[in-house]
């Protein structure tokens, strides 16, 4: 089979100990998804720190793989399967879902179950705004509102409708996920690590009861993981990263999209972790995104402040899941080096808002 080479600014050469078999790929695809022309162009999205993501290219035709990440990983958290599954279901109904093409279990053909999907084309706004895309104050607060409107979206759809109905279990959730990222994070850590023990324990005290609604959540809800039209950078064209996808309470989606939204009263360390770009930072509150989202959607919150230090918890949870993979030398992407000292910021935030609930 002919070589891989550079042909997307998008995508980056592949890193090392993370590359695929492409001739064992390319016979794959070639078999599952028909009409395929040329040769087989794979690279790499540079962007993400947990399940992989790579550009295949063939001729005019341009797909994304999806694959878990190399090293010790949970298997719930990187289940490809449940991936496809959901945006399968979803797309006929929730078109922010990119469409999808192709899913295996057979680990013969690069080591782990994968899927492919449509390459959406736009924009991804992150700390650095896109080359020529500016926003103004009312601009940006406009864009945090169609975020939220395609969150909404996703609450309101008929889960049991789109065959979704045993994707999740919405009973208990709020418990086993306050359980499970409590056990998660103890498996995680690292002699380096926060002790935070007093944290775990005033989650399980303070634990609400179940809110009674449920909801397809995409638990990973943030502008960063939107895609926005190139020529209309105010609109949501597409919602990414469903890996950690399920039934369960909205509450608990909207408590960790929160962790998101720094505002001018945090820290000065917390502001340096804003995701958003200058132009959109500070632009929309906490309180004015849950105010907002109450308003449209005509759903009580009750305590949010419990679910937004959950979020903050398991926020750090995760990262902290990332780093043992780079403390243990199971990935060598450099990326991961200072993010035990974003467990600790999140951990000090939490610890924060439980000392002076904002909501």
């Amino acid at each position: 089979m002919e070589k891989t080479e550079i042909i997307d600014s998008a995508a980056a050469s592949i890193r090392m100990g993370e590359e695929l078999d492409t001739e064992r790929l390319d016979q794959f695809l070639r078999y599952t998804i028909p009409g395929l022309q040329g040769e087989l162009i794979l690279k790499q999205f540079p962007a993400g720190h947990s399940n992989l993501t790579y550009m295949i290219k063939y001729g005019e035709g341009e797909f994304v793989l999806r694959r878990p990440p190399f090293g010790r990983k949970a298997r719930s958290a990187h289940d490809m399967g449940r991936e496809y599954r959901v945006l399968t279901a979803l797309k006929p109904v929730f078109p922010y879902c990119p469409q999808t093409y192709a899913y295996t279990e057979d680990e013969t053909i690069i080591g782990c179950p994968f899927y492919v999907m449509e390459r959406i084309k736009g924009l991804v706004i992150r700390r650095e705004l896109p080359p020529g895309v500016t926003y103004t104050p009312d601009q940006a607060r406009l864009l945090l509102e169609n975020l939220a409107d395609v969150h909404m979206a996703l609450h309101a759809v008929d889960y049991k409708a789109v065959g979704l109905e045993d994707f999740g279990n919405p009973t208990g959730y709020v418990k086993r996920q306050v359980d499970g990222w409590i056990d998660r994070y103890r498996q995680a850590k690292t002699p380096d690590a926060p002790d935070v023990e007093d944290l775990m324990g005033w989650l399980v005290e303070k634990m609400p009861p179940d809110s009674g609604r449920a909801s397809v959540i995409h638990n990973d809800f943030r502008l960063d993981n939107a895609v926005v039209d190139a020529n209309d950078p105010l609109k949501i064209i597409a919602v990414l990263d469903w890996e950690m996808a399920t039934l369960g309470d909205p509450l608990m989606d909207i408590g960790n999209s929160l962790t998101f939204r720094i505002q001018a009263d945090d820290p000065e360390e917390m502001q340096l972790t804003d995701p958003l770009p200058p132009g959109l930072q500070f632009t929309q509150s906490r309180t004015e995104m849950v105010d907002y989202y109450m308003k449209k959607s005509n759903f009580s919150f009750g305590d949010i402040n419990y679910f937004y230090c959950f979020g903050l918890f398991r926020l750090a949870a995760i990262i902290q899941q990332i780093y043992y993979r780079y403390y243990h030398g199971q990935t060598k992407d450099e990326r991961f080096a200072p993010m035990i000292t974003a467990v600790e910021l999140l951990f000090k935030k939490a610890a924060h808002a439980i000392d002076s609930p904002e909501f």
